[in-house]
């Protein structure tokens, strides 16, 4: 079996949910370069008390869930070398293979652990998706289409256009 504080190998992505070891296929480049455009948006942005990771910090709320979001934002002070036990913002790009489980089952989990902020990346239909946490359950705030901007306040203010990282 494959060291689980290492998720992403040639094989594919693994994660634990509910103590079962879940394995997503290897996703294409543009996936990939989606998620890296967006992390250095955020990173440019990002208050020094939070931290955006993308692969090296996957999220563990309990030791029978780990998940590991395509990037993710956690307060700095428990982001562990591996871990961390909170997340302040956890996003997802959707594909193919992981649309169902990126839409239903990890927006159920999220919100189950309380992740304030949620986002669907979608390359297909060229937008993004903006949920956020009220009362338990996640609130669509925004769906940016391609061109459009709009402004986010969680987890902190950022102007936020798809095509700086869907072009």
């Amino acid at each position: 079996m494959r060291n689980l504080g290492n998720p992403s190998t040639a094989d594919g992505l693994y994660e634990v949910i509910d103590g079962h070891l879940q394995i997503t296929a290897p996703q294409p480049p543009a996936h990939q370069a989606a998620i890296v455009a967006l992390m250095i948006k955020l990173k440019s942005t990002c208050p020094p008390h939070l931290r955006v990771a993308v692969d090296s910090l996957g999220f563990r709320p309990t030791p029978r869930h780990t998940f590991h979001p395509d990037l993710l934002i956690c307060p700095a002070e428990s982001a562990g070398p591996v871990f961390t036990p909170r997340l302040s913002l956890a996003v997802e790009v959707l594909s193919p293979t992981t649309r169902v489980t990126d839409v239903v089952h990890k927006r159920a989990l999220y919100e189950r652990f309380g992740v304030p902020s949620y986002w669907l990346v979608d390359p297909d239909r060229q937008e993004l998706t903006v949920l956020e946490l009220a009362r338990g359950h996640y609130i669509c705030q925004a769906v940016i289409q391609y061109e459009e901007s709009h402004r986010v306040d969680l987890p902190f203010p950022v102007d936020l256009s798809p095509a700086e990282f869907l072009g």
